[in-house]
């Protein structure tokens, strides 16, 4: 072996990591940890490069949160987290020049804003240089499924029959240590990235809902497997069970892999009798729903601004700031739609039944342009995915790929009387209903006053009266799809 190719194989590994905040299940960290070569892991925090979104502020939160954990597992495997805020492509060259790798590894990502930077990156690397992409963050990768005419697809169904035939690989366990290189670059100090707000500082309910990092994750994922797996095809509907997994953060900022959930679940289903089918094809139907909108981002030039439906590019949306300002403050005086935003600002998440409901809502009731419910979503969602965001407000809207037709308008009052029938849901986050008996607590507008006084509601003080009616909504919602429909 010559000198220059001995040197290739003990020269540093740079992993950079990114929505992949695990050492669990994670390739690119676990290849690089397996040539015995020294590893350096690093974060950048790119809010520079062409077509990257920024983050929101809940985004920003878990983040800090997130990187501290990561810091602390690396630590305690041996090695340190470097930190970089800047241009991806500048701090990824520095950082390689400083420690001497001659080798990148990541995991790959879907949005073609972030694959262009890769890509960048990758040619200024030169042809010479190692650097190789690994398959982390979904189930499937996107030009590995095609349809029958190769192209994407944009139903489900025979997307996920498609899928459902194949077992997802095994994971991966985390790496027994790391080995470090002579000396570690510079690194940002996380503190002084101030992710965390201050004035005012609005994050206590959300501390208080969630714990972000890789051991909170898998914690979490047990939880779910002994206490809720077995009725979650039943019970996920209810907004006042909490029934659902609550994973959805932890996917989003990876500290914990869709192969890791996938096959721990199959366990728990393999070792218990009590867990029904269904529960386990529901299940898993939602992970592979995530898997179809991580392909339709790879597939589409931007699917947080243009309709995949291009009829809808005509579409009459309205514009009202007054309108959007109550929805988004949770108060629009329907309770189901008041007591869902009201839940997603106090606590970053929002109940996936709710989220139609008040997307409907949006879009339909008051016809405003589903982008802005996208935009509001992405800065208070600590779930807030590049995916899954935008597809899924553009099937709400009736935009997006397997959409919900524009003409199917939820009922905000049949919804919340069929989901969550005691109203227990609304006296959570909408506490000044909460006195009101369970059949007036869905549409207080149409209690007595008697019964609103007993309560000490009175509308348009204590509570808002509704800023519009719904019959006459869903009537101007439908002459308004008629325009486009050709």
């Amino acid at each position: 072996m010559n000198d220059n190719s001995s040197k290739a194989h003990s020269d540093p590994i740079v992993v950079w990591m990114r929505d992949d905040l695990r050492l669990d299940d994670n390739p690119a960290l676990a290849a690089a940890a397996d040539t015995g070569r020294p590893v350096v892991p690093l974060y950048v925090l790119d809010e520079t490069s062409d077509g990257i979104r920024a983050l929101g502020g809940a985004h920003q939160w878990w983040l800090h949160h997130s990187l501290d954990a990561l810091a602390r597992s690396l630590r305690g495997k041996g090695t340190e987290l470097t930190l970089r805020r800047g241009a991806a492509k500048g701090e990824l060259l520095d950082i390689i020049a400083a420690v001497g790798a001659t080798a990148l590894y990541f995991n790959r990502r879907y949005d073609p804003a972030g694959r262009a930077v890769d890509d960048r990156i990758a040619e200024a690397l030169g042809a010479a240089f190692d650097v190789r992409r690994f398959t982390a963050n979904i189930l499937h990768e996107p030009d590995e499924v095609q349809t029958t005419t190769g192209g994407y697809y944009k139903v489900y169904t025979p997307f996920w029959k498609k899928l459902s035939a194949s077992e997802p690989r095994d994971p991966i366990d985390a790496p027994a240590g790391f080995k470090q290189p002579e000396d570690f670059p510079r690194s940002d100090n996380l503190a002084d990235w101030a992710l965390l707000p201050t004035k005012p500082d609005w994050s206590g309910d959300i501390a208080e809902a969630w714990t972000p990092g890789e051991k909170a994750a898998l914690e979490r994922l047990e939880t779910f497997c002994n206490d809720d797996l077995a009725g979650y095809h039943e019970a996920r509907d209810n907004p006042s069970a909490d029934r659902t997994s609550g994973l959805s953060p932890h996917l989003r900022w990876g500290e914990i892999s869709p192969y890791r959930i996938w096959h721990t679940v199959q366990t728990y289903a393999s070792r218990r009798q009590s867990i029904p089918d269904d529960a386990i094809r529901t299940f898993k139907k939602e992970l592979v729903w995530r898997d179809f909108n991580a392909h339709l981002l790879h597939h589409c030039d931007n699917l947080t601004t243009t309709n995949i439906n291009k009829r809808f590019d005509a579409f009459p949306w309205r514009r009202s700031d007054a309108d959007l300002r109550a929805w988004q403050r949770g108060l629009t005086g329907y309770p189901i739609v008041d007591a869902g935003m009201r839940q997603l600002w106090q606590t970053g998440w929002m109940h996936n039944r709710v989220r139609m409901i008040v997307g409907s809502f949006l879009t339909k009731d008051l016809l405003l342009d589903w982008r802005d419910g996208e935009r509001w979503f992405w800065d208070t969602l600590v779930d807030g995915d590049a995916a899954s965001n935008p597809a899924q407000w553009q099937w709400v809207a009736g935009s997006g790929a397997d959409a919900q037709p524009f003409f199917r308008v939820f009922n905000p009052v049949t919804q919340s009387e069929k989901f969550d029938p005691a109203g227990t849901y609304i006296r959570r986050f909408a506490p000044e209903l909460a006195e009101l008996p369970d059949k007036a607590i869905h549409a207080p507008w149409n209690a007595s006053d008697e019964t609103l006084a007993k309560a000490g509601v009175r509308l348009g003080e204590t509570y808002p009266r509704p800023i519009i009616d719904h019959k006459a909504a869903r009537e101007r919602a439908l002459a308004a799809y008629s325009e486009i429909r050709g």
